[in-house]
């Protein structure tokens, strides 16, 4: 067992029940604060813990840290010193934290330099992201689609139960959690008309996603395979990966996503560890047909993390419309992974990869409003009486999770944006 997981561990910092930052999670994020610049910390109960204060107070000593490595502006140095000093260091603070030690408990002058209330910071974008892919793993979201537009007879393309599908999306566009983003422009063609017209998206959609993060990169030529990708992902963050369904409509046919999905994706800021989330791996669904070798993996390698959707008209109170779980998906990361690099595809430091939309087998549990609603023939009835189909002008999507067992939470907090009229 890692150290930090051990569920009978307790904190002399006083943690709020079903809060998702227990002493079992230790997740990494970047915050600033007015008179602050961007630096690491971690987060516990409702507090944040500025690692940069912990770093020059000498409480790393001996774990063989680069100077100033949490007063960087992203994660990515942290993230590149490889899972057996990430792993250390978040035992390190686990150990600082338990009931038990009073290093930290102590010192009433770091203490009060050290520990901030989370409304008291702003959570920055946690990493400088390179490349990003995006994935099309839960195969019921992809039958669900598939059924929409080709019925359900020829609901799953021929090789979707053969490769991990996905594609390159855009680096540049991936926010933090509470970035307010406006409606995307671009062409889009009625069934019953001649020509495209442009204008504001009209079918803006949410897509609920996981994502992961490299922190390890393979040589150019050499494919990284399922039994090392752990060593190569260094922990997972919320994804919302909008989606303006009516351009993409248009511009999807011969080459895939493109100014649908590029105007914004939305990460929450705190990067919960593989290390982590270890004790909620669960078995995968049974793949059949069998994979080809390459893509074969030992173990439980799916994860147990309960997933929640809430639209917030302006306004108004919340509605939940999606309660899904992680555990949902087809191919894992491991075989993500893998076929990303069977190639020969050389990762990076930082790199993003979505799980693709997340939907379970019932309606309550789809991941999209093209699913939820059914292409809009199905509206949801908001906490206000309004109805939606897709997502409107001032409206905020909220998504959570968190994974729970043997009365330990660890969860990611929220990612939130709202969306404002096109520009």
């Amino acid at each position: 067992m890692i150290k930090a997981n051990d569920p009978k561990l307790k904190s002399w910092v006083d943690i709020p029940a079903n809060s998702d930052f227990s002493i079992q999670n230790i997740p990494f994020g970047i915050f600033k604060t007015d008179s602050l610049g961007p630096r690491a910390a971690t987060a516990i109960g409702t507090q944040v813990l500025d690692l940069m204060v912990l770093e020059q107070n000498g409480y790393f000593e001996g774990l063989d840290l680069p100077d100033n490595i949490f007063a960087l502006p992203t994660l990515n140095a942290f993230m590149e010193l490889g899972k057996a000093k990430t792993r250390a260091v978040r035992n390190r603070i686990s150990d600082l934290l338990e009931e038990g030690n009073t290093e930290l408990k102590n010192n009433a002058e770091v203490l009060k330099e050290a520990f901030f209330e989370q409304p008291e910071v702003e959570m920055c974008m946690p990493i400088q992201v390179p490349n990003y892919t995006d994935f099309y793993s839960s195969e019921q979201h992809a039958f669900n689609v598939g059924t929409m537009f080709r019925g359900p007879e020829n609901a799953l393309m021929p090789n979707w139960k053969h490769i991990p599908v996905g594609y390159h999306g855009r680096a540049s566009s991936i926010v933090v959690s509470g970035t307010d983003f406006h409606r995307p422009k671009g062409q889009t063609k009625a069934d019953d008309a001649d020509m495209p017209s442009f204008g504001p998206c009209r079918l803006l959609d949410f897509e609920l996603e996981m994502g992961f993060i490299t922190c390890k990169e393979n040589p150019l030529g050499e494919p990284v395979s399922t039994a090392e990708a752990d060593e190569y992902i260094f922990g997972f963050v919320l994804l919302n990966d909008w989606s303006a369904r009516d351009i993409q409509k248009w511009e999807y046919v011969p080459l895939g996503p493109f100014l649908a999905k590029n105007f914004a994706s939305h990460v929450s800021p705190w990067i919960v560890t593989m290390d982590a989330l270890e004790p909620f791996k669960v078995a995968g669904p049974e793949q059949d047909p069998e994979v080809l070798p390459y893509l074969k993996y030992e173990g439980d390698k799916h994860f147990d993390v309960k997933l929640q959707v809430g639209i917030q008209p302006e306004g108004t109170e919340e509605t939940v419309v999606s309660n899904s779980n992680f555990k949902y998906m087809y191919w894992n990361v491991k075989q993500q992974l893998a076929h990303h690099t069977v190639n020969g595809c050389n990762m990076q430091v930082g790199d993003l990869y979505g799980s693709g939309t997340i939907s379970g087998p019932t309606k309550p549990e789809y991941g999209s409003m093209l699913e939820i609603t059914w292409r809009g023939s199905e509206p949801v009835k908001m906490a206000d009486g309004s109805e939606r189909k897709f997502i409107q002008d001032g409206d905020t999507v909220i998504m959570r999770g968190h994974a729970e067992k043997d009365g330990v939470r660890v969860g990611f907090g929220e990612v939130t944006a709202k969306v404002l009229p096109a520009k």
